[in-house]
């Protein structure tokens, strides 16, 4: 949204259901409702109300029971407001229900987060990836967008015109989402490209990933200088951003930014997203960026190790990174070979963290001397492109080399490796 088709602030009740139906991931909670009123602050919206309902399953018809929803439209009506916003998922027909019921807007949690998505893209890939979710969002309601036409379903003059113009629609947008799809292939083949590159050159990925405003971009700042706004915000980055990283004299990696993940992200934009986070399937190594002094952190960090699941390769090493640590108590803070306390903010425990990377990154690596024959001239290529050769030196005796060798180059070239 431009800055000059920005509306007053608009009103808000939040709704919650927890239902004995839904799994924990889907089921809304106080701390859930808590969450989705900052999601609405980020939109631009203010919460009035919350009103959180417990009940074996969602009216079929409603999804808030007839009482619920009278109490809904009272708290409307004391506090001003005209929005609704669902912490859970809406079916359509749930959705335009409640919208006749309360006779104000209704958006779900996935409605909201897609806005905020859409006022945050900033890069032509973003928009596309964000334009994607919320056409695939948008095709299955069409139909509530044309409720004149429901209620004069029948009517003399009604028959025809009106649902060749829903089936035109619904046509135009799927045309619209295969146009999109296929240029986000196109991103995705632009990236192929860049990640075989990077292979060739043998620079390792380090990809962070976290919770949103778990402090992913004041970490990349702090590390690589690269200057991103970092605000006290949800979903403050979009835009994937990489950057080289110097973690010692003998390894460089690049280091990506990564969209924050979110309790109940919702599908379309983790597909549409695929482009973006499909470098996560190709990073060497994970830094899972955890907020150390959120109090929800373990749920927090379920819902990202749940979509590491699904989104990284298997096996790939993940470093957990509690970031804000000088927030936190030192005591509540955990402690192992893959768990670090950090600070991104004062620079507090990003000296260990380098050392962490190396180490991950270099099991198989061998920092060697060799001296090889002249006759074997033509392995100083083949060293330049498959290994860290940090001096070469052309001397009487041989050809003197200092290198970082991974394991299937080590063992070919070990009878010519110098001791001491």
């Amino acid at each position: 949204m431009l800055e000059s088709e920005k509306i007053v602030m608009e009103r808000a009740v939040l709704v919650g259901l927890n239902a004995d139906v839904f799994s924990p991931q889907e089921t809304a909670t106080e701390a859930t409702l808590d969450e989705l009123e900052a999601l609405l602050e980020t939109a631009g919206g203010q919460c009035v109300a919350k009103l959180l309902q417990n009940r074996h399953a969602p009216d079929p018809h409603s999804f808030l029971g007839e009482g619920k929803v009278a109490e809904l439209k009272e708290l409307l009506q004391a506090n001003e407001a005209n929005l609704v916003v669902a912490d859970n998922d809406l079916s359509p027909s749930q959705n335009r229900a409640l919208e006749q019921l309360t006779g104000v807007r209704v958006i779900d949690r996935s409605a909201l987060i897609l806005d905020i998505f859409a006022q945050r893209a900033r890069t032509k890939e973003g928009r596309l990836q964000v334009e994607l979710a919320q056409y695939k969002y948008l095709l299955p309601r069409l139909a509530g967008m044309w409720t004149h036409l429901e209620r004069q379903e029948g009517a003399i003059g009604s028959r025809g015109p009106g649902e060749t113009q829903l089936e035109t629609d619904r046509r135009l947008i799927r045309r619209r989402i295969q146009r999109l799809e296929a240029e986000l292939q196109e991103v995705r083949k632009v990236r192929a490209v860049q990640r075989e590159r990077r292979r060739k050159n043998d620079v390792p990925v380090v990809a962070l990933v976290g919770y949103t405003n778990a402090g992913k971009s004041t970490l990349l700042n702090c590390l690589t200088g690269a200057g991103i706004p970092a605000n006290n915000r949800l979903f403050d980055t979009l835009d994937t951003t990489t950057r080289r990283l110097a973690v010692s004299d003998t390894l460089e990696v690049l280091v990506s930014d990564t969209v924050g993940f979110i309790a109940k992200l919702p599908h379309h934009l983790v597909e549409a997203f695929r482009a973006t986070l499909e470098e996560l399937e190709y990073a060497d190594l994970l830094l899972h960026v955890i907020d150390a002094s959120d109090p929800n952190r373990e749920e927090h960090i379920q819902v990202v190790e749940r979509l590491i699941g699904q989104l990284a390769a298997p096996g790939t090493p993940v470093l957990s990174c509690y970031n804000k640590a000088d927030l936190a108590d030192p005591d509540l803070l955990p402690r192992g070979e893959n768990c670090l306390a950090l600070s991104a903010r004062t620079g507090e425990g990003v000296p260990a963290l380098l050392e962490a990377v190396e180490k991950a990154l270099s099991r198989g690596k061998h920092a060697v001397r060799l001296l090889l024959p002249y006759a074997m001239g033509g392995q100083v290529d083949v060293l330049h492109t498959q290994a860290a050769v940090r001096s070469v030196e052309y001397r009487a005796d041989g050809i003197a080399v200092e290198a970082v060798l991974d394991e299937a180059l080590y063992g070919r070239l070990r009878p010519y490796v110098q001791e001491g």
